[in-house]
C-alpha cells in the first residue's frame, strides 16, 4: 500500500513532536522539565461548571446523541455573550453553532467553503490550524504578515490583485497565537471595508477575547457594521473557563456560512457530550469573577516571566493580551534556528518552550512561551536559563560558532 496519501502528504512533519519527544526523554532520566511549550492551562476550572457537569451527568436522559449545531440553551447563552461582552446581536438559531472546540470548527469550515486550488490568506506566523485546515482540504495558501499594520493591508491588496485564482477568505487571529498581537476596531473597519468590495470571507479566531492585561478589551469584528455579511467568527471556553480537554467553542457570524458549516458538521459528529453543553452554558451564563481570577493569575505569570527571564539575560516583550509571549531568540543562538534553540533549551536548562518555525517559516526567530507554570515555577526556569546562559560559550563549544555559518 501506497504511503503517499494525498492530504498527509501536504502536511510538513510536526515540529513539536520533536520537542516533546526530547522533553518526554529527558523526563524518563529524572530531569525537572519546566515546561512552557503547550498552551495547556493548569488552572482548574471553577467548580460551578464542574458541579454543573456531575449533576447533568448523573441524569440517565443526558447520555444519547446530542445536537450536532449545539443545544438550544447553549446556543443562546453565546448569543447572549455576545451582546453582553460586545454589544452584538445575533441570532442563536441561525447565526450561532457550537464546535467542538475552535480547533474543529476551523478545520471544518475549511472543508465547507474550500474548493481545490481555491487561495486562502492567512498570517504567518499563525496556529496552524488557520493554515493547514485549508491546505487538508485542498487549498492554496499565501502569507500575509502577522502584525495588524500598514504593511498588513499592502500585502493584501498585493495578494488580491496578483493571486490566481482570487482568494476567497483571508484569516485573522486577535489576540493572537503565537505572537500576542492585538488588533483594534479600527483595523477590522478597514478589513470589512477590504473583504466586502472584494467579496472575501473574514475568518476571526477570537479564542483569546477574555485573555487581556490592560483597560482595553480585545473587540471582535462582527462590532462593525456590515461585518455580518462577510465574516465569521470562532470563539472558546478554553483559556476563558480552563476547560481545554472538554472541548467546547463556538462559531457566530454570516449566516449562510453558518449554515455550510452546520451542513459539514452533521455528517461528521453528534456534537459534544451533552452534561458538557449544559456545563458550559452554566459557564457563559455564570458569575465573572472566575474570569477576572483568570486574567489575574495570567498578568502575574507574564510579569514574573519578564522579569526573571530579563535577569537572566534574555529580554522578552511583555505580551498585553493571550497566554504567550513570543520571544525573539537570543541573537548569539538565532543562526541556529528556533527548533535548535528549543532543543538546546530542554538539554541544558530544564525548560520546554514552542519553535517558532511550528507557526510559519517567518516565526523562525522567535520561540513561544506558555504561561502555563506558576510563579514559583517561572522564575526557577528564569534562574535555569541564567545560568545556563553564562556558561553557554563553554558547554556549547562545539555548536554556538557555527551558528554564523547559517542554517
Amino acid at each position: 500500500m501506497s504511503s503517499d496519501f494525498f492530504r498527509v502528504k501536504r502536511l510538513p512533519p510536526y515540529v513539536f513532536e520533536q520537542v516533546n519527544r526530547l522533553k518526554a526523554a529527558a523526563r524518563g532520566e529524572g530531569a525537572d522539565i519546566i515546561d512552557l511549550g503547550m498552551g495547556n492551562p493548569d488552572l482548574p476550572t471553577p467548580p460551578h461548571i464542574v458541579d454543573k457537569l456531575v449533576h447533568t451527568a448523573r441524569r440517565e436522559d443526558t447520555h444519547g446523541y446530542s445536537a450536532s449545531r449545539g443545544i438550544n440553551g447553549l446556543r443562546k447563552a453565546q448569543a447572549a455573550y455576545y451582546d453582553r461582552r460586545f454589544g452584538v446581536k445575533v441570532d442563536p438559531d441561525r447565526q450561532v453553532i457550537v464546535t467542538i472546540g475552535s480547533k474543529e470548527g476551523f478545520a471544518n469550515i475549511a472543508q465547507a467553503i474550500t474548493a481545490p486550488g481555491d487561495v486562502v490568506l492567512c498570517p504567518n506566523p499563525s496556529y496552524p490550524i488557520h493554515a493547514f485546515g485549508f491546505l487538508m482540504a485542498g487549498g492554496v495558501i499565501r502569507a500575509l504578515p502577522a502584525e495588524p499594520g500598514p504593511d498588513y493591508f499592502h500585502a493584501l491588496e498585493r495578494a488580491v490583485m496578483h493571486s490566481i485564482p482570487k482568494p476567497i477568505a483571508v484569516v485573522t487571529c486577535y489576540p493572537s497565537n503565537p505572537t500576542a498581537n492585538i488588533a483594534d476596531l479600527d483595523f477590522y473597519r478597514d478589513l470589512v471595508s477590504f473583504a466586502r468590495r472584494h467579496d472575501l470571507i473574514v475568518l476571526s479566531d477570537l479564542a483569546y477575547a477574555e485573555v487581556y492585561f490592560d483597560d482595553n478589551p480585545p473587540p471582535s469584528i462582527l462590532e462593525v457594521p456590515g461585518a455580518m455579511e462577510v465574516a465569521i467568527e470562532f470563539t472558546s471556553l478554553s483559556k476563558t473557563f480552563s476547560m481545554a480537554g472538554w472541548r467546547i467553542g463556538f462559531a457566530v457570524g454570516n449566516e449562510r456560512l453558518i449554515a455550510a458549516l452546520g451542513r459539514v458538521k452533521s455528517y461528521l459528529d453528534y456534537g459534544a457530550f451533552t452534561p458538557i453543553q449544559v456545563a458550559a452554558t452554566a459557564a457563559l451564563n455564570g458569575p465573572a469573577d472566575c474570569i477576572e481570577e483568570m486574567r489575574s493569575t495570567y498578568r502575574k505569570r507574564r510579569d514574573a516571566l519578564v522579569e526573571s527571564f530579563g535577569r537572566a539575560g534574555w529580554s522578552i516583550p511583555a505580551p498585553t493580551a493571550s497566554m504567550f509571549a513570543w520571544a525573539p531568540v537570543p541573537e548569539r543562538f538565532r543562526a541556529l534556528g528556533s527548533l535548535e534553540f528549543s532543543k538546546i533549551l530542554i538539554e541544558k536548562a530544564e525548560v520546554a518552550v514552542a519553535p517558532g518555525i511550528g507557526f510559519g517559516e517567518h516565526g523562525d526567530d522567535y520561540v513561544r512561551i506558555a504561561l502555563v507554570e506558576n510563579e514559583q515555577r517561572i522564575r526557577q526556569a528564569g534562574r535555569n536559563l541564567r545560568r545556563f546562559l553564562e556558561t553557554a560559550d563553554e558547554t556549547l563549544h562545539n555548536v554556538v560558532p557555527m551558528a554564523g555559518a547559517g542554517r
